[in-house]
């Protein structure tokens, strides 16, 4: 069992016990290279960032309720008859905003087919390199079988005449 260090003290001043099932957790995040090729890509953009910013937005319940209000003191203190111009700014806004969500779909299909055609190439090679080895293996097994039988000669011959 390991010791304290001596130096070592808990947070009330006596000398810390050491931990026996201590977990540690490791700061390293391996992401897809696809991933990883997406994100620097977005961040690089500025039309990408400013389309992710509207989108999540967009997509969020802030905007629902943001939207509730607006709609609600329009309709009850701006105008008396708020149909004709709410209509249109409603109408313009669901085109905008309709146009965001095929750019993120779009964008979201060509993400997976990337990664999609990634992990098939490397599916392809890791399949590759295993056939190839299963080769090797095999050959190395029929060589060592082969030398086998040789040392131990031929099989005694049996005395059942």
């Amino acid at each position: 069992m390991a010791q304290p260090d001596p130096g070592t003290q808990s947070p009330d001043g006596s000398p810390a016990q050491p931990t026996q099932n201590r977990r540690i957790e490791l700061p390293i995040k391996i992401q897809h290279p696809v991933v990883l090729e997406e994100q620097a890509k977005r961040a690089a953009d500025l039309q990408l960032r400013i389309a992710d910013l509207i989108t999540s937005f967009a997509g969020s319940m802030n905007f629902v309720y943001i939207h509730i209000a607006i709609f609600t003191i329009w309709m009850l203190f701006i105008e008396s008859k708020p149909w004709p111009t709410l209509t249109l700014i409603v109408s313009l806004e669901a085109i905008f905003l309709s146009t965001f969500v095929m750019i993120g779909q779009n964008r979201q299909a060509a993400f997976q087919q990337a990664k999609a055609d990634h992990d098939f190439t490397e599916n392809e090679l890791e399949l590759k390199t295993n056939t190839q080895l299963t080769r090797e293996i095999h050959q190395l097994t029929t060589e060592l079988h082969s030398r086998l039988l040789r040392r131990s000669g031929p099989p005694p011959a049996s005395s059942a005449d």
